[in-house]
């Protein structure tokens, strides 16, 4: 089942739990995940970020739509850290139902500029909108990008953000950091920040950067409003850790069949973690209530 993000969160809002978004760069890894959300009975957000989204075109996209067309599971298409309205119109283009709009490092008055530009724009074809305000870190590791240090956002700033924008969904700044953290690097999230946030705030709450960081921090910012959260170097790095054990352990192999099923089961395990963490195991029937 088809949903934008809108809606997809109003459910997990009013039932206390935050629904997994996976960055999808393959098909092996969009299996992976549907499978696991069809047996956990989870909703589940398929994103990808600019890159992965040029990397993996239009195709992508369709096989995606056609899991969300033969499944009872709730479904949202995301384009993750949109670097443009360009890049978001493509995306609506290609059949994503949600879009982040990502200007979070321009002078607040442009960033609420093209983040009007893209609500204006996406609302037409009923796509809701994601935007940030605050940046989130990045431990160097990652496509996704972000800052050396996170600028956390200020809650009364949150909640101007979004009366000017009209945006749906908004990620907030609490800690977080794209990428596995090194060993020297000890995340920490700002509860404090979110509470004050989801205090001011009407519209569902974003965490990224989710991979790596305690599961009780996790728990604890889903319990206090956090409604999705993005998760995308703990399902890789499982997964083609998995893959380069199985080549190195079968040096003859080259088929896919061959070389991925264990990569995915083992992506799939850890897809099944993070439903469980975030609450959302069995939440498909709040959607049908």
């Amino acid at each position: 089942m088809l949903m934008n993000m809108k809606d997809l969160l109003t459910v997990a809002q009013k039932n206390h739990f935050a629904v997994p978004a996976f960055n999808i760069g393959s098909d092996q890894l969009l299996k992976a995940v549907m499978k696991t959300v069809k047996e956990l009975k989870s909703p589940v957000i398929l994103e990808m970020s600019p890159d992965e989204f040029n990397f993996v075109g239009y195709a992508q996209i369709q096989a995606m739509l056609y899991e969300a067309a033969h499944t009872d599971v709730p479904v949202c298409i995301h384009l993750d850290h949109g670097d443009s309205y360009e890049t978001v119109v493509r995306a609506i283009q290609a059949g994503m139902t949600s879009v982040m709009i990502d200007a979070s490092k321009l002078p607040y008055e442009e960033n609420v500029a093209i983040t009007k530009k893209v609500v204006e724009t996406a609302h037409i074809a009923n796509v809701s909108v994601e935007s940030e305000l605050g940046t989130i870190g990045t431990t160097g590791n990652s496509i996704e990008g972000g800052t050396e240090g996170v600028i956390y956002t200020v809650p009364e700033e949150a909640k101007k953000f979004i009366e000017d924008t009209g945006i749906d969904t908004f990620a907030c700044a609490i800690g977080t950091a794209h990428g596995i953290y090194p060993k020297d690097m000890k995340p920490k999230l700002r509860i404090d920040i979110l509470k004050d946030i989801t205090d001011q705030v009407s519209v569902p709450l974003v965490l990224h950067g989710g991979s790596s960081n305690k599961d009780e921090e996790i728990a604890e910012a889903v319990k206090n409003g956090i409604c999705k959260i993005n998760i995308s170097s703990d399902i890789k790095v499982a997964f083609y850790e998995q893959a380069r054990k199985t080549l190195n352990e079968n040096p003859g192999y080259r088929e896919p069949l061959e070389i991925y099923p264990a990569a995915m089961e083992a992506c799939g395990k850890v897809c099944a973690d993070k439903i469980r963490l975030f609450n959302s195991q069995d939440k498909v029937k709040c959607y049908y209530e």
